[in-house]
């Protein structure tokens, strides 16, 4: 495929015909940075278990970029999509006008982590290089018109990446996540003081109500989770899979492989009552943050939800020093808990002209009403004085 300076760019099928080491050197090459989820055994867990290929509606399509050496200077985790599930940026209506016109918007080409809303750089180069970046765009854009795409998607990239998606006259769209930011807590007390009185009264309650229910929490980490935990876990993650989307995305497999190769990046939140499992959180752990993912129950508690995921994530981070806890997509019921809106960045290119240019005025309108909600969400937020201007977007 296309030469850029250079650089070649070619299309890997399958994540096993590239070098560990070297797509983890472009993925994280700093260990102080580190994200679980552009890693090379997070993604091929994904493959491996077949949670993608097969049926899923994602096919791998791994761009890769070489030097003169043939070594690997770049990649990207991308995908051939013929359906538009597990993306959390959402463009269904867009799939519908473009085929209401007569044309087919599937398949597309989706540049992103497949099931997972986490900002990350998702062009990934040795170096952070430019040029590298911009060779895959080129490589990424070429691939799209010689296999008549209608469309490509970077998604849930980070700023500078959108800053540089952005200048080459890619379609940016925004949206909103909640994460709770650590401002040196020393405790759960201490980060409680910094709340308001209604709010801190009610955050205390949750707790008070939940303790005095016999269950016992298990907070786990490497080693400590075994098989029998993934298991329980499961059923966890398929009772709340079955009622959101009516199938799971993500096969049983899957957490046995990532509990094998990212077991130390792994908090396992498990729940017990009478000594079975009724109930588990699942979080990633980046180098200063926790990645709340996926949550289930097979009985029902009041406030049991806002312990195992939001409340445990927070005393867990402020224990271990971790600047930030994100938890996930959806839900402005977090922001009484102390987490805040935090804004998503994506990047769109559609082939066709004319239908790029409607999509464009389509998302001036919604980055403003994004922007207006953020504000509005702001003026709700839980904390006082000082903090409160600090965490205020």
């Amino acid at each position: 495929m296309n030469q850029d300076l250079k650089i070649s760019i070619s299309i890997e099928k399958k994540l096993s015909n590239i070098k560990k080491d070297e797509w983890d050197e472009c993925a994280n090459p700093n260990p102080n940075d580190y994200n679980p989820f552009i890693s090379y055994d997070f993604l091929s867990a994904l493959e491996k278990s077949k949670s993608i290929n097969g049926n899923s509606g994602w096919y791998s399509s791994y761009f890769i970029a070489t030097n003169k050496n043939n070594k690997l200077i770049g990649c990207a985790p991308s995908y051939l999509k013929n359906n538009s599930s597990g993306e959390y940026v959402f463009d269904y209506s867009w799939a519908d006008a473009y085929q209401r016109i007569g044309r087919p918007y599937y398949p597309k080409l989706q540049i992103s982590v497949p099931f997972t809303p986490v900002t990350s750089s998702k062009l990934l180069a040795l170096n952070d290089s430019d040029k590298t970046k911009d060779a895959l765009l080129n490589g990424i854009k070429e691939f799209c018109l010689l296999n008549s795409l209608s469309s490509s998607h970077l998604t849930f990239i980070n700023k500078k990446e959108m800053e540089l998606l952005k200048g080459k006259g890619w379609l940016i769209r925004t949206d909103q996540q909640f994460h709770w930011n650590n401002n040196n807590y020393h405790d759960f007390d201490d980060f409680l003081e910094a709340l308001s009185s209604r709010k801190r009264k009610n955050i205390k309650k949750e707790r008070k109500e939940f303790n005095e229910k016999v269950l016992k929490i298990e907070t786990l980490t490497g080693n400590d989770i075994k098989e029998y935990h993934w298991d329980h876990f499961y059923d966890f993650y398929l009772d709340t899979s079955m009622r959101k989307w009516g199938h799971p995305y993500l096969e049983r497999n899957f957490f046995s492989l990532v509990g094998e190769t990212l077991s130390d990046k792994i908090l396992l939140i498990m729940v017990k009552k009478d000594n079975n499992y009724i109930a588990g959180a699942l979080n990633f752990l980046g180098s200063n943050t926790i990645f709340g993912r996926n949550w289930g129950c097979i009985e029902h508690y009041k406030n049991l939800h806002f312990e195992v995921c939001y409340y445990k994530a927070i005393e867990y981070a402020i224990t271990n020093k971790l600047s930030k806890v994100e938890a996930g997509a959806q839900g402005a019921h977090k922001i009484s808990r102390g987490y805040i809106p935090s804004k998503t960045y994506s990047a769109h290119w559609i082939k066709d002209i004319d239908f790029s240019e409607a999509i464009s005025n389509y998302l001036k309108d919604e980055r403003k009403f994004i922007q207006n909600n953020i504000k509005q969400l702001n003026e709700n937020i839980p904390f006082k004085g000082k903090l409160r201007r600090k965490n205020g977007l």
